[in-house]
């Protein structure tokens, strides 16, 4: 319903944009189209196709070299809600992502704030930053597999060296999951601030130079200009993030298989397991089509939460 009056809003728009401009209504409507037409391919190409091809095959028995699927009906959604190690799995990538959302989201805007005021290097931090994010997923974990590592790993040496405990960071159950949450957000934390930076720079300097004159001090900018007009892209970086997050698995492949004791099974691992290890793609196309469901309700959530005068 939020999406179908958002559209109607850009319609709207759309439609009083071109009039100003002597179109009429026909070609108007013909343009609307034109507009629309090929994102809704390839929303249905990308998007739709594949969620309708996932379900129809969760509700087979579906092994890759048979010739026959025998229709099963919800028995793969009944096995997979009585399953532990897919509870296992979602609150694992649940914390993942709580990770990721309250350190990553936070941090990237602070440095998009330090960098937008143009001091002096500006340049080469923005730069630094941001290499994590082109970096391949496999390069960083082993990277920092090689930092975790409890023998020889730089990390352990640094605490050794301070008179601190070293640490078993991808050996324990209670230290992996944090450890790989740790790495994600030092690699992705660069993309969260570009996205936050380019909002900053959308901010017109009128605003700060009034708030001034006023005399706000920079908390005062910050909170009743920065923030407001910062929300839809705040908004935009919550939803990224959180599909991101959910989507965690070449990291978790690399540094821990999962392990130790599955304390690093996260969903998507367990649907790459299931369809590729035990070939049980009904099953595996179950796991899948409850991943889309969890994270399109938590990000419909988060836009009714976030409040109606948010638009993209």
């Amino acid at each position: 319903m939020a999406q179908s009056q958002g559209l109607q809003r850009v319609r709207r728009r759309f439609s009083g944009y071109v009039s100003d401009m002597g179109v009429d209504t026909a070609e108007t409507d013909l343009s609307w189209y034109a507009l629309v037409l090929p994102k809704a391919i390839l929303f249905a190409a990308i998007l739709l196709i594949p969620f309708i091809g996932a379900f129809y095959i969760s509700l087979h028995e579906w092994a890759p070299l048979a010739q026959e699927h025998p229709f099963v009906g919800l028995d793969n959604y009944i096995r997979l809600f009585n399953d532990p190690i897919f509870y296992n799995a979602i609150i694992n990538t649940a914390g993942y992502s709580f990770a990721l959302l309250v350190f990553d989201v936070p941090i990237a805007l602070g440095l998009a704030l330090l960098l937008n005021m143009n001091l002096r290097g500006t340049k080469f931090y923005s730069g630094a930053i941001f290499l994590p994010v082109v970096t391949s997923w496999v390069v960083v974990s082993l990277i920092w597999t090689w930092l975790y590592n409890p023998e020889y790993g730089l990390l352990n040496a640094i605490l050794g060296g301070i008179g601190l405990p070293q640490l078993s960071w991808l050996q324990s159950s209670s230290t992996a999951l944090a450890s790989i949450a740790l790495m994600s957000v030092w690699k992705h934390i660069g993309f969260n601030m570009v996205i936050f930076l380019a909002g900053l720079k959308g901010i017109p300097d009128d605003y700060y130079e009034a708030a001034i004159v006023d005399g706000a001090n920079r908390w005062e900018r910050f909170r009743y200009i920065t923030l407001p007009l910062l929300k839809p892209t705040t908004f935009f970086v919550f939803i990224v993030t959180l599909i991101f997050s959910f989507r965690v698995y070449t990291q978790v492949y690399v540094m821990t298989q999962g392990g130790p004791v599955r304390s690093t099974y996260t969903i998507v691992y367990y649907f790459w397991q299931a369809g590729f290890q035990q070939f049980e793609m009904g099953y595996a196309s179950a796991i899948a089509v409850v991943l889309f469901l969890i994270v399109f309700g938590l990000s419909i959530l988060q836009q009714r939460t976030w409040g109606d005068d948010v638009e993209y």
